[in-house]
């Protein structure tokens, strides 16, 4: 089976400079972003300097006028201490909007990564260096994941596999008079598929399962890896 023209390390490349291209960009768009706002701020001690610039300018010397600087100044000092928890603020939601964004950059490249791999799979069929069917155990060994299967599933599958190393293709009335021993003209090919279903529930997740038996429409089923894998012992 020939490998996919775009190869796993193309793809990991590609994926890994658009995401380090994503988080760059978030990163300088919100440090440029706590740059303004902290560089627009107020001073905190903006509001001290005026109390204490009019105190300088002007004579006051009535008790009253003098409390009231003392008021004010109390107040300039409350207002520094305000603005100061809002530049803690906004500096906690930044960082909290840096993370989010750049765990939204993932998410999405991840996303698009595995979609294109799903796409290559699809158009190349599953990639199976290694099929070594045992019959006497019921276990067929698909690259390095074993697994078992009942004897109905495991007749199917060697019937297929054998048809693979003739190069044959078998139509589900086929299979079954295979299985079955009845003659081709007395099995239904509705047998042949539900025993094609049974073997692909067996062999668990549907996406891979679908891509290794191939159902050719007109024409019947087929393994589709390479005749060169398949070992029966």
């Amino acid at each position: 089976m020939q490998a996919p023209t775009s190869s796993v390390t193309e793809t990991r490349a590609a994926s890994a400079r658009i995401l380090l291209t994503g988080i760059a960009a978030i990163v300088v768009v919100l440090l440029a972003t706590a740059v303004f706002l902290f560089a627009t701020l107020p001073d905190g001690n903006a509001f001290n300097a005026r109390v204490e610039r009019i105190f300088v300018e002007t004579n006051l010397t009535s008790p009253a006028e003098i409390g009231l600087l003392e008021v004010l100044a109390q107040s300039g000092t409350a207002f520094g201490e305000v603005l100061a928890s809002y530049r803690t603020v906004i500096f906690v939601l930044l960082v909290f909007a840096t993370a989010l964004l750049i765990a939204c950059v993932v998410l999405l490249v991840a996303i698009v990564t595995l979609n294109r791999r799903m796409g290559e799979i699809e158009r190349s069929g599953i990639q199976v260096t290694s099929l070594v069917l045992a019959r006497a155990e019921n276990a067929v060994m698909l690259n390095d994941i074993e697994l078992k299967l009942t004897d109905a599933a495991m007749e199917t599958l060697a019937v297929l596999a054998e048809a693979r190393l003739d190069g044959d293709m078998l139509t589900g009335a086929q299979i079954e008079s295979m299985i079955s021993g009845k003659p081709e003209a007395d099995c239904d090919e509705a047998a042949g598929a539900t025993r094609i279903k049974r073997l692909r529930d067996s062999l668990g997740n549907q996406i891979v399962t679908h891509l290794l038996i191939r159902n050719i429409t007109r024409q019947g089923y087929v393994l589709a890896l390479d005749p060169k894998v398949i070992r029966m012992i």
